[in-house]
């Protein structure tokens, strides 16, 4: 197995696409701790992770709060004595055009979306730097490339995520760490699936303009981020993989 001996952070791992990619790293040999606000969620998460025979550990934390973040590491550091890799995939997503977005809803979207994945790169940073060694793997979303109506604050904050990830990569190569992102088109988390039982037609429509014609699964989008996690991706830093079936490459003129 790939991942045999090492450690996985996953932030967001309760469910979703965090989830899967929780499940497919202890899948492949790697011992997770699991963080996210709902514990009963990561407790879960852990419990099926422990089934294969890996260890895990479940961590209620806000990534916004930096105390919480240095906490979280250092459970981590305590019960694994090492990190690996650290998977950023915690968010908030509102939906609010930009003219009624409120200061209190900026500043909460970009505090989890860009200060939050900040803190736990700087904090999981320092730990890996001691080793020099490790991967990071930042999830940001199709919209950081071109923006969706009424997500504005979303985009934005997930499109300053696209900087931070190649500024992080430029500043830590010399200590032999790979930062990369993979931006996941619309996918088949648990919203998307409400979305598809509420209104279908609406989401055929959408599916056929993606150039693949389908949307992306948690599990497409969790072996992007094992291969960027794996010694293949040894060679890239800095890259961004979008997991979109093509729908950021095609005109709009031509769906």
């Amino acid at each position: 197995m790939k991942f045999e001996g090492m450690v996985a952070l996953v932030t967001g791992g309760g469910q979703g696409i965090g989830r899967k990619i929780v499940d497919f790293l202890a899948r492949d040999g790697a011992d997770v701790a699991i963080a996210g606000r709902t514990l009963s969620l990561l407790e879960e998460a852990a419990h099926q992770v422990e089934k294969t025979g890996r260890q895990a550990l479940a961590i209620s934390t806000d990534i916004s709060k930096s105390e919480q973040v240095n906490a979280m590491v250092a459970a981590t550091m305590q019960k694994f004595g090492r990190i690996d890799i650290l998977v950023n995939n915690a968010a908030f997503v509102i939906r609010c055009p930009l003219i009624d977005m409120t200061e209190e809803l900026w500043d909460k979207t970009f505090d989890t979306n860009l200060k939050g994945y900040f803190l736990c790169c700087q904090a999981v940073g320092k730990e890996m730097i001691k080793r020099k060694q490790g991967k990071i793997v930042n999830i940001t979303t199709g919209g950081a490339h071109l923006p969706i109506p009424d997500m504005g604050a979303y985009c934005t904050s997930k499109a300053g995520l696209i900087l931070l990830t190649q500024a992080l990569a430029v500043e830590w190569g010399k200590f032999n760490i790979n930062v990369n992102a993979v931006s996941p088109g619309m996918t088949e988390t648990p919203l998307v699936i409400q979305l598809k039982r509420d209104n279908p037609e609406v989401m055929k429509r959408r599916a056929q303009r993606i150039p693949l014609q389908r949307v992306a699964t948690p599990e497409d989008v969790a072996n992007a981020v094992l291969f960027l996690a794996s010694s293949e991706a040894s060679n890239i830093t800095g890259d961004i993989i979008r997991v979109d079936g093509g729908s950021t490459v095609i005109h709009p003129g031509f769906v």
